[in-house]
């Protein structure tokens, strides 16, 4: 399966000037750029840029970033699952997972988050993939938003509608260890029945095994 990448970007007005959202974007244009010091949801700043590099350079690999001036104050990724996730078991050259999404605080109450997964989802490519996210609220920013778990959920629903995700039900150990916790999903238009059968025995992995070794 060849990984196409088509270009979008977007400009809007916040109180401290032009913001732009663009991409997919290359490690080199990146590179262009710097990564603000707020951007440590995941690792710090400097080693999560490095990360964010090196999914740019992947096949399938997918970077959309907010920028205010040259410096990058948002971010997405798209990338093929982890090895050690079950949702990589399969294999699928077709399930693309939504890694991480990030915003600094001083950013935060534009929508830019909503407006990442907007542009990521313009490229037409996307419809080739069931793309998922999966939510887990120990990842989240209770404390500086000042939501509660359940509230933040709904924001963090109301943000993935906008690229099209919506809940979907697993029994993936780590997502119903917490009812706040959710497999979040897209199925593009182009996927095929025998992927989503696939895929649907990844949501139910555990059922699947449990089923096989009473065979």
């Amino acid at each position: 399966m060849k990984h196409e990448k088509t270009y979008y970007n977007e400009t809007f007005d916040s109180e401290y000037g032009p913001v732009v959202i663009e991409g997919p974007l290359s490690s080199q244009e990146l590179s262009q750029f710097t990564f603000d010091k707020g951007l440590i949801a995941f690792r710090p700043y400097e080693k999560q840029f490095e990360a964010v590099k090196s999914i740019a350079d992947f096949e399938e690999g997918r970077i959309i970033i907010a920028r205010h001036n040259e410096n990058i104050v948002g971010y997405v990724t798209f990338l093929h699952p982890d090895p050690l996730e079950r949702w990589s078991e399969g294999q699928m050259e077709d399930l693309i997972e939504l890694g991480a999404i990030e915003v600094i605080p001083q950013f935060r109450g534009y929508r830019i988050g909503s407006r990442l997964l907007k542009i990521s989802m313009m490229d037409e490519f996307m419809e080739n993939y069931i793309t998922i996210s999966t939510e887990y609220y120990w990842h989240w920013d209770l404390k500086g938003t000042g939501l509660n778990i359940w509230d933040y959920r709904r924001v963090m629903e109301k943000m993935m509608a906008s690229g099209g995700l919506t809940p979907s039900p697993t029994d993936d150990p780590e997502i119903i260890s917490h009812p706040a916790n959710c497999l979040m999903v897209r199925i593009g238009k182009n996927v095929l029945k025998e992927s989503v059968e696939q895929f649907d025995i990844l949501r139910f992995l555990t059922r699947h095994q449990y089923r096989q070794s009473r065979r």
